[in-house]
C-alpha cells in the first residue's frame, strides 16, 4: 500500500499496536479491530501551541548542548524556532509538499541567523542559524533507514533514506540560502565549546521531551525517553570529555545503553520501541556537520579549492556517516539480542 512518510505518530501507532495484540488474543472481532483502527488513524496530532513550544525548546536545549555562550543567542534560538514551527503548520494548510515546509523554516532561521552574525549576536559556530534547523531533521527516517539495511530489508531502508536525504537538502539549501542572502557563510571548521555535565544532561532533557512532541508520543510514555536520554547524554558527554573518545564512538556507547534498557522496557510495557528508543537518542543525529559539508561544497563550488576546506569538508561527511552508522548499531544489538532470547526462552 502507499504510504505517506511525513508523519510520525507514536499516539496512533501505540493503540494500534494493542488493537492488534487484542485481535491476536481474540478480545477484538475482526469488524470491530477494522473500526477501531480507522478511528486511529484520525486521532490528532500535537496540537500548533505545543508543537511551537517543543520546537522553540528544544532548538534552544541544542544550543546548550552545542555551548551557546550568550542569553540574547538562546532567545533569538527560541524565538526563530517557534516562528519557523509555526509557519511550518500554516504552509501544511495550504500546501501539500512535503520539502516546502523544512525549507521555508530552515530560510527563516538562515535570515535571523545571518542578521545575528551581522549584529555579533553569534559566534563562529552559528547557532542562531543552525539549531532551528537541527529540530528540522528527519531523525526517524534515517535511524529507521540505516536499520532497515542492517536487516537486509535493501528496498524500504533505500526509500527512508532517500526522503531524509532530500529533507535534509531541502533544509540544508534553505539554511545556506538565508546566510547567502545577508552575506553570511557557515565555517565548516568550528570549534564547539565545552559545557559542564549538569548542563548538558538538563538540556538533554528537554531536548528528548521536544522530541517526543514532535512524535506525538503519549503522555504516559514519556518518563523512560527522557530519564534514558538524559543518562545516554551524560555517558556521550564522559566518553567525549573524560575518556577522549570520538564522536562516533560516544554515540554509540550512550545508544548501546538506550538500548539495552528501553528494549526489555518495550517489550514489558507493550511501548513501540521506536517511539521511546528513536526519542532518546535522536538530538544526537549529527545535522551540524551534514549542514557543514553543504556549506563546505557550496564553497568549494564557488572558489578555487582549498585543501583546509575540502578536508574539512570530508571530515564533516565522513563524521556524520560514521555517527549514524554508530548510532543505528548501537541502538540494534541489543534490541535484536534481547528480542532472540526472550522469544527463545519465552520471556515477556
Amino acid at each position: 500500500m502507499a504510504a505517506d512518510p511525513t508523519g510520525v505518530a507514536m499516539t496512533r501507532v501505540a493503540a494500534a499496536m494493542r488493537v492488534v495484540e487484542d485481535l491476536g488474543t481474540g478480545r477484538l472481532t475482526p469488524v470491530t479491530a477494522k473500526e477501531e483502527l480507522e478511528a486511529i488513524s484520525q486521532a490528532p496530532l500535537a496540537p500548533t501551541w505545543l508543537f511551537t513550544l517543543a520546537a522553540a525548546a528544544g532548538a534552544a536545549a541544542l544550543a546548550v548542548i552545542f555551548g551557546v555562550e550568550h542569553l540574547p543567542a538562546a532567545a533569538l534560538i527560541f524565538v526563530s524556532a517557534g516562528a519557523g514551527a509555526i509557519l511550518r503548520r500554516c504552509l501544511a494548510h495550504y500546501r501539500t509538499n512535503v520539502f516546502l515546509q523544512p525549507f521555508s523554516a530552515a530560510l527563516l532561521a538562515g535570515i535571523i541567523g545571518a542578521l545575528a552574525v551581522r549584529y555579533n549576536l553569534s559566534s563562529s559556530l552559528r547557532l542562531v542559524g543552525v539549531c532551528p534547523c537541527m529540530v528540522l531533521v528527519p531523525g526517524p527516517a534515517v535511524l529507521n533507514g540505516a536499520l532497515d539495511l542492517i536487516k537486509g530489508r535493501i528496498h524500504l531502508g533505500s526509500a527512508r533514506l532517500v526522503f531524509a536525504g532530500l529533507v535534509i537538502l531541502a533544509i540544508s539549501v534553505g539554511l545556506l540560502l538565508g546566510f547567502a542572502l545577508l552575506g553570511v557563510s557557515l565555517p565548516v571548521d568550528a570549534a564547539g565549546t565545552a559545557v559542564p555535565l549538569w548542563m548538558d544532561t538538563l538540556a538533554a532533557g528537554v531536548a528528548v521531551f521536544a522530541y517526543a512532541v514532535f512524535f506525538s508520543m503519549p503522555m504516559h510514555m514519556l518518563a523512560w525517553p527522557i530519564a534514558v536520554g538524559m543518562l545516554a547524554h551524560a555517558l556521550r558527554w564522559v566518553a567525549l570529555t573524560m575518556l577522549a573518545s570520538g564522536t562516533a564512538s560516544a554515540a554509540a556507547i550512550a545508544c548501546l545503553i538506550v538500548g539495552l534498557i528501553l528494549t526489555p522496557v518495550a517489550r514489558r510495557w507493550h511501548m513501540p520501541f521506536a517511539a521511546i528508543g528513536f526519542a532518546a537518542v535522536v538530538s544526537m543525529i549529527p545535522g551540524v556537520f551534514l549542514f557543514r559539508m553543504a556549506s563546505g561544497l557550496v564553497q568549494l563550488a564557488g572558489s578555487p579549492a582549498s585543501p583546509g576546506l575540502a578536508s574539512a569538508t570530508l571530515s564533516d561527511g565522513i563524521t556524520a556517516l560514521t555517527v549514524i552508522v554508530a548510532m543505528s548499531l548501537g541502538l540494534i544489538i541489543p534490541k535484536l539480542a534481547i528480542d532472540h532470547l526472550s522469544e527463545k526462552y519465552s520471556l515477556p
